[in-house]
């Protein structure tokens, strides 16, 4: 893992069963630093292998920022961490034109952005202006200053982190900047045997800023998780799943608790990952299964309640659980 600017040589790819072989030893690394959050681990893969990104919730201390410093510890690829706050400007992620002192012209200076990894740690304490500059460069790959753009390196994930929005100091996201992520992970407090390990770890000398320490080896490069895209890509959905998909997308339009379903966008996003974790669990073809298993992840940040549900206590993801289960699952 560096920070610095030279993409890793091209070499020849791994067979797609190596390549998750790899991805798999991710698990075990992470696990090194990390107690639990399985869940947010599989979104991280899933999301790398989907080109996609992916938006971690939880209250302080649930080890966001450790798990996503943690895969970048366990993946041999360039990684940033950018601490968003309310005086955080666009140019500081993005990069900007500055004047070179020797030369006399103007240049560009490379922003953090520009990397395999990019942490960006509590994005809703930062203005609107700041989080759209982020948003854009991830929906579009690239970033455009001064008329020129400038692609950003490949893979390129951004896992960005963010405390509950009834937190003082937040700036929720839009729903259409929300949509720009292709999962949403909500991190739990850890059940109690759990919290014990924590404690443990703690008490025999674990330092959370020292991943290293903790045992954490790269295992997996840039090469890999590319032939892991590829590999992913042909992983074959039916017809009959397609149609499942778009049911479930479909289902919730029509809830009145609802007034905001999922879009067509959400629901190739919905396809994209369940095909990856199709592919991770060692299957070349997706099953209702697989498209229930990341459901939630993928669809409920994309859904909106009705001010009235909301008056009465209903949660997103309990609508989401009522359309999945009005749609006939395929056999």
């Amino acid at each position: 893992m560096t920070e610095g600017t030279t993409d890793t040589p091209p070499t020849d790819p791994a067979p797609p069963d190596a390549v998750r072989e790899r991805l798999a030893a991710v698990r075990g690394e992470v696990a090194k630093a990390v107690v639990g959050q399985d869940a947010a681990v599989s979104g991280l893969l899933v999301a790398l292998l989907c080109g996609g990104h992916v938006l971690m919730e939880g209250v302080p201390g649930v080890a966001k920022t450790l798990l996503v410093r943690s895969l970048a510890g366990a993946l041999d690829v360039r990684t940033r961490r950018v601490q968003f706050t309310p005086d955080l400007m666009p140019g500081d992620i993005t990069g900007s034109m500055v004047i070179d002192s020797k030369q006399g012209e103007l240049s560009f200076r490379e922003g953090p952005i520009f990397t395999h990894l990019l942490l960006a740690d509590e994005i809703n304490r930062t203005p609107p202006k700041t989080q759209s500059a982020l948003l854009e460069a991830m929906e579009e790959g690239q970033v455009s200053v001064d008329g020129v753009s400038r692609p950003l390196p490949r893979p390129f994930l951004v896992a960005a982190t963010q405390n509950p929005v009834e937190y003082e100091g937040t700036y929720p996201l839009p729903e259409a900047q929300l949509d720009r992520f292709l999962l949403k992970v909500v991190l739990p407090i850890p059940p109690r045997d759990a919290e014990l390990e924590i404690v443990r770890r703690h008490a025999e000398g674990f330092d959370p800023r020292d991943v290293a320490g903790a045992g954490v080896r790269a295992v997996c490069g840039p090469d890999d998780i590319a032939a892991g895209q590829e590999a992913v890509k042909r992983v074959q959905v039916s017809p009959e799943v397609s149609s499942y998909i778009v049911d479930i997308a479909r289902a919730t339009r029509e809830s009145p608790s609802l007034s905001l379903g999922v879009s067509p966008r959400g629901a190739t996003a919905l396809m994209r990952s369940a095909r990856a974790w199709a592919w991770l669990t060692g299957r070349d073809f997706v099953t209702p299964d697989d498209v229930k298993a990341l459901a939630q992840a993928t669809l409920a940040h994309r859904l909106g309640l009705r001010p009235e549900a909301e008056l009465e206590g209903v949660q997103v993801g309990q609508v989401l659980d009522s359309a999945l289960g009005s749609v006939p699952v395929p056999r």
